[in-house]
């Protein structure tokens, strides 16, 4: 918890970018009965049957100091899907940082080993060197900046039902772009000195000599 706060409080530092990555999944879903349109002194309505049609992986990328964030839209969430992520990231979104700074959770697909599964050896090692990796603690999803993010994108953007990949990744990008422009931050204020005294419970107890 202590490494992932420090990290949030260090001066801002372009050539060292904190960035926070997660990932969600979205149910795509269609209407068996077209809705009935917002009309004067009615609501929408929409029925309450739907069909599947399968789930779509969203990978958030966001950088919550300068108030940007990436959206990638994907039909999985394999090893594959993230280390393809972290290419981008590394090559195209920060191509001459010198580290980035990067917090994501301890799901299983989230480490270097992913990278070695989709890319050969020294691919894998080059990007690996790129990232300065922190993971916040199991069930301290309260710390990871990328979680508020794909919380917003789900209450502004993810509540009416899409049927196709196509659909989500035009309503997503909507989004990203108007909240980019807003150049929306986070104000993280929870600081190691706050934890210490408001958590103190999970730190270690020191006996009496």
């Amino acid at each position: 918890m202590e490494d992932v706060l420090e990290g949030y409080h260090r001066p801002y530092d372009p050539a060292r970018p904190q960035v926070n990555l997660d990932e969600a999944a979205k149910q795509l879903l269609g209407e068996v009965r077209a809705p009935l349109p917002l009309r004067p002194g009615s609501p929408e309505r929409v029925d309450g049957e739907y069909t599947r049609h399968g789930t779509a992986a969203l990978f958030m990328v966001c950088e919550p100091r300068t108030g940007k964030r990436h959206v990638f839209v994907r039909a999985q969430r394999k090893r594959q899907d993230f280390a393809a992520v972290v290419k981008t990231l590394c090559d195209a979104l920060y191509p001459v940082a010198e580290k980035i700074v990067l917090v994501m959770d301890q799901l299983n697909t989230h480490g270097v080993a992913s990278l070695s599964a989709a890319f050969p050896p020294a691919e894998a090692r080059r990007l690996a060197e790129r990232l300065e990796i922190h993971h916040p603690p199991k069930h301290g999803s309260w710390l990871h900046m990328a979680e508020i993010e794909l919380s917003v994108l789900a209450r502004q953007c993810l509540a009416e039902r899409m049927d196709n990949q196509e659909h989500l990744t035009t309503e997503v990008a909507a989004w990203e772009d108007a909240r980019n422009t807003a150049a929306t931050r986070i104000d993280w204020r929870f600081t190691n000195a706050d934890a210490r005294i408001k958590l103190k419970h999970l730190y270690p107890q020191t006996l009496p000599c």
